[in-house]
């Protein structure tokens, strides 16, 4: 059920509001209120959507024992579009044409029976699709967080963030911000005294003369996403030059390793991406000359171990989302609450160890150290185009 069972996909939410005291029958009543199949007429786009309790695509029975777990409400949006079949569309088009047609002189059928033809056909297609035949149902998990007041979405789409966000104002009358690289940094700069160096920061220059003043792919000057970017590449650098354990700041150690994914694009929008699938991709040839080249990562995958607990993901450089996070199993002496209870902590985790390192990283990013930190990145650069040559 979403987020209590295999695999995680997410993207973080702060919730702009006062977090609930607890979550009771007052927030599964408003999940109700605004439950998928409810909606009578059809948004503009013609696509309906409503929350579901997360059994199945039909489930709108919300409980308390199966929404509310260790302190989260977890629920799922559905998305109910209307996709009417292009071939039978097609098929009541050439049977409509062919009897408008069929008395005519010339054995051809006119632009105005042609016409007529598609309206009658689309008529009886729009008719059929009523009593919902023709409906694709999709949902996506949602779990909302009280102890850190975040939701996350199991979805990066934008057009799904904008449908969530709606939905989730008009059900909690609270409003939702996307915790995106650069959000993160204000909200950790924050705690350390340092919002100014993150509002003053712009793109490193870690390949002299080649990296670009801006990013191809973040359009909003404003944004300090880029330096999602530059903390993949940090990691990159740290674990190749360093070490693969960092200390982070509550005292403990996160052991990490880059392995499986990695997905390179050119800041400056030229020489286009790249995506290697490998067991150790950053130690491949083509991928030490893709940022020798100037290019940044845009996606990775990591391996963390932080507290004798193992982490698997993918992590989105620009919004920090995470994708197929594999987390430690469950307790197998614990009942099946015990092991929901488990799995809603396993996924904090996973969240705080994230921030952990992100933290790590901008710690060096807005302090002294990082034109000497920038100066070490350069020369393994450029050490590295030698050993490949």
């Amino acid at each position: 059920m979403g987020f209590f069972s295999g695999r995680v996909s997410f993207l973080r939410f702060k919730v702009n509001g006062p977090a609930p005291r607890l979550f009771d029958d007052e927030h599964l009543d408003r999940l109700k209120d605004r439950m998928a199949g409810r909606q009578r007429i059809a948004a503009a786009d013609g696509i309906e959507i409503g929350w579901t309790a997360g059994e199945h695509i039909l489930d709108t029975d919300f409980q308390r024992a199966k929404n509310i777990i260790n302190d989260t409400l977890s629920f799922e949006l559905r998305i109910d579009t209307d996709k009417i079949p292009s071939d039978l569309l097609r098929a009541y088009y050439a049977v409509e044409l062919k009897a408008l047609s069929k008395n005519n002189p010339s054995g051809f059928p006119s632009a105005r029976q042609k016409r007529e033809a598609k309206e009658i056909a689309r008529e009886r297609l729009e008719q059929e699709a009523k009593d919902g035949r023709y409906k694709k149902r999709k949902c996506i998990p949602v779990l909302w967080d009280r102890l850190s007041n975040e939701v996350l979405f199991g979805a990066t789409s934008l057009t799904q963030i904008d449908r969530l966000c709606g939905l989730f104002t008009q059900t909690f009358g609270l409003e939702l911000e996307c915790i995106t690289a650069g959000r993160r940094a204000y909200q950790l700069a924050e705690l350390h005294s340092r919002t100014r160096m993150v509002d003053d920061s712009a793109p490193s220059a870690f390949v002299p003369g080649i990296t670009p003043a801006d990013v191809a792919w973040i359009a909003d000057e404003t944004s300090r996403d880029f330096l999602g970017n530059e903390f993949l590449l940090w990691l990159w650098y740290y674990t190749d030059v360093q070490s693969d354990t960092i200390s982070v700041a509550d005292g403990s150690e996160i052991t990490l390793m880059l392995a499986r994914t990695l997905q390179l694009e050119c800041p400056r929008g030229v020489t286009g991406h790249e995506t290697i699938s490998s067991e150790g991709p950053t130690r491949l040839p083509e991928a030490r000359r893709a940022i020798q080249s100037g290019k940044l990562p845009r996606k990775m995958g990591l391996t963390l171990v932080r507290h004798g607990e193992q982490y698997e993901l993918t992590l989105h450089a620009e919004t920090l989302a995470v994708s197929s996070g594999k987390l430690p199993p469950p307790d197998e002496n614990a009942d099946a609450r015990g092991k929901l209870d488990d799995r809603a902590n396993q996924i904090r985790s996973l969240i705080e160890t994230l921030d952990l390192l992100y933290d790590a990283f901008g710690q060096k990013r807005f302090s002294s150290d990082w034109e000497a930190e920038l100066l070490g990145m350069q020369k393994w650069l450029k050490r590295e185009e030698r050993r490949a040559a």
